[in-house]
């Protein structure tokens, strides 16, 4: 799957998530929870910014499960994030793997090149 398929996947399953009383598609791993603690944000923000995402990293299939991504993303269109998400075609969701802000050391001031 290309970066405008998968773009395309994540914003639509975002969206409808939304709708979805229990938020079932959009699945959060134990790490993904732990990092949101850490940085002081909340599920909502993460699935609503994602909304608008952006691909900026494909990462290889081999010896993993689903076909994965890292995402950015703008909490209230001013935080730059980072989400590693994993697309499940077959259960139509997908998965947080983790979320972060990125490091201005190890990432260009468009938060899409790394340094």
């Amino acid at each position: 799957m290309d970066s405008e398929k998968k773009h395309a996947f994540i914003r639509r399953i975002a969206q409808e998530n939304q709708t979805d009383l229990e938020g079932a598609k959009i699945v959060w791993s134990r790490h993904a929870i732990t990092e949101l603690a850490l940085e002081g944000w909340n599920r909502r923000q993460v699935e609503e910014a994602l909304l608008d995402s952006k691909v900026i990293e494909n990462y290889p299939a081999l010896h993993r499960p689903l076909p994965d991504c890292l995402a950015l993303a703008w909490i209230k269109s001013i935080i730059p994030i980072h989400a590693v998400v994993a697309l499940d075609q077959n259960r139509d969701r997908i998965l947080i793997i983790t979320v972060y802000r990125p490091s201005e050391e190890e990432w260009q001031d468009d938060w899409e090149t790394r340094k």
